[in-house]
C-alpha cells in the first residue's frame, strides 16, 4: 500500500518579534489543522488515526504534547490521538515520513501531519541545581535556537554554534561569499515573484487575531550589491551573514496524509505519491551537508535518478549548506536550476519545527504546476543529521 499527499497548507512565516509573536505556537498549529479541515469538507474528522506534529523546542507553551493539544484546539474530536516528533529542523519531514509509514503498514488510512514552532515565544530555562538552594547565580539559558545546556562529555569540536559549523563547512568547500549573496538574493527574489504570481494563495492561510498576510522576511530588493555591505556574523573574516542565511521565524505547516482508498472519503484524488525517503547523519558540525547522502538513498528507494528530478526543495537554512549540497547533487546530474524555484528559506524563513512540511507541500505543488513526475524534499539537522523525501507527482 502507498502513502499519499492528499493536501498541505501553512501559515505565513513571521519574523522573529514580527507579526505572529503574540501567537501561541500550540494555536498556530491548530490554525492549520483546522484549514485542513475546512479546506476538505468531505473529510470526516473522526476518521483521522493519528495527529503526528514535529516540534524542536518543546520547552514553551508547545511543552505538553503540542500534536495533542493542537488536535483538541482545532475541534477535532477527542478520540483522534496525537503524537509530536523532535528531529529538530527535520521535525515536521520527519512526522510525514512516520505517517506515510503508518499509511503503508496498514496502521491508519489517514494522517495529519505537520509541524510548528514560535521561536519568539522560545522560552528561557534555568537547569535544577545538584543542590537545594545554592549560593551562587544560576544563568537563564535561552531555548530559541542551538546548543543548550550541553552534556561536558560532548567533544568541543561537535557543539560549536551552526554558523561556525557552516563557516567550517565553507572553508571545506571552499564557497565564496559572493556565491552565497548571489544564492540569497536568487532566494528572496524567487520568493517575491511567487508571491506575486500567487503560487502561495492556496499554499497558506491567515492566523486568526495576526495581521500577517505573506511572509514576513520576504525582501524583494535584495541584491547581491546590498547583501554584501552586511557585516559577518560568525567570524570577523567569516562569510556569513544575517542576509545568506534563514531568519528566525515563527509559523506552523501542516499535510494531510492518506491511502488511495480515501480518495471518495476525502472527496478529491491525492496529489503526489510518496516514494522513497530516508535519513542519513555525519559529524555534528558537517549537518549541514548530510541531505546529500539522505537524497542519494531516498531516490534509490524510489528506484530513480537525479536526472529523472523535475524539481528539488531543500530547506535553506543557510546558502553556503544549500550551495555545498547543491553541487555535490549537479556532479549526480541534478539541473541546478530547478531547485527551489519558488525562494527558499533564507526569504521565506525557518521555522525549525514546521519547515519539513512547508518544503513538501511546496514541492508538491511545484510538480503540479510545472507538470513534473517526480521531486525531492530535503533539509538539513543540527547535530548532524538529515532527511529526505521523493514524491511522484499523481495529479
Amino acid at each position: 500500500m502507498s502513502a499519499f499527499v492528499y493536501d498541505a497548507v501553512r501559515t505565513p512565516f513571521g519574523k522573529f518579534n514580527g507579526g505572529l509573536a503574540g501567537v501561541r505556537p500550540d494555536d498556530l498549529a491548530a490554525t492549520v489543522l483546522s484549514a485542513i479541515r475546512d479546506r476538505n469538507p468531505g473529510l470526516d474528522p473522526s476518521a483521522v488515526e493519528e495527529v503526528i506534529l514535529g516540534n524542536a523546542n518543546g520547552a514553551g507553551e508547545e511543552n505538553r504534547n503540542v500534536a495533542r493539544m493542537a488536535g483538541l484546539l482545532a475541534g477535532f474530536p477527542v478520540s483522534v490521538p496525537g503524537s509530536s516528533v523532535n528531529r529538530l529542523c527535520g521535525s515536521s519531514l520527519d512526522a510525514a515520513m512516520a505517517g506515510s509509514r503508518m499509511i503503508e503498514t496498514g496502521d491508519a488510512d489517514i494522517v495529519l501531519t505537520g509541524g510548528v514552532e514560535s521561536m519568539t515565544r522560545a522560552p528561557w530555562v534555568l537547569p535544577k541545581p545538584g543542590r537545594p538552594f545554592p549560593a551562587g547565580n544560576l544563568e537563564a539559558v535561552s531555548t530559541t535556537l542551538g546548543w543548550r545546556l550541553v552534556n561536558p562529555r560532548m567533544p568541543a569540536e561537535w557543539i560549536v554554534s551552526l554558523g561556525e559549523a557552516n563557516e567550517q563547512l565553507q572553508e571545506k568547500y571552499d564557497v565564496s561569499r559572493e556565491r552565497q549573496d548571489a544564492f540569497a538574493a536568487r532566494s528572496h527574489h524567487l520568493a517575491d515573484q511567487a508571491w506575486n504570481n500567487g503560487f502561495y494563495d492556496d499554499l497558506v492561510v491567515g492566523v486568526p487575531g495576526a495581521d500577517v498576510a505573506r511572509d514576513e522576511s520576504v525582501r524583494a530588493g535584495s541584491s547581491v550589491e546590498s547583501l554584501a555591505k552586511l557585516k559577518p556574523s560568525f567570524r570577523p573574516d567569516g562569510t556569513i551573514t544575517a542576509g545568506n542565511a534563514s531568519p528566525l521565524s515563527d509559523g506552523a505547516s501542516a499535510v494531510l496524509l492518506g491511502s488511495e482508498r480515501v480518495a471518495d472519503s476525502v472527496g478529491h484524488g491525492p496529489v503526489a505519491r510518496i516514494a522513497g525517503r530516508a535519513a542519513h547523519a555525519l559529524e555534528p558540525q558537517l549537518f549541514g551537508y548530510a541531505p546529500v547522502e539522505a537524497a542519494e538513498k531516498a531516490l534509490a528507494r524510489a528506484g530513480i535518478g537525479w536526472s529523472d528530478v523535475g524539481a528539488v526543495e531543500l530547506n535553506e537554512a543557510f546558502a553556503v549548506q544549500s550551495l555545498v549540497c547543491l553541487d555535490a547533487w549537479s556532479r549526480s546530474g541534478l539541473d541546478p536550476e530547478i531547485m527551489n524555484t519558488r525562494g527558499g528559506a533564507i526569504a521565506v524563513g525557518h521555522p525549525l519545527g514546521a519547515s519539513g512540511g512547508r518544503i513538501l507541500g511546496t514541492l508538491a505543488k511545484v510538480l503540479r504546476e510545472d507538470g513534473h513526475r517526480w521531486g525531492v524534499a530535503a533539509i538539513c539537522i543540527g547535530v548532524g543529521q538529515g532527511l529526505a523525501v521523493v514524491l511522484e507527482n499523481v495529479s
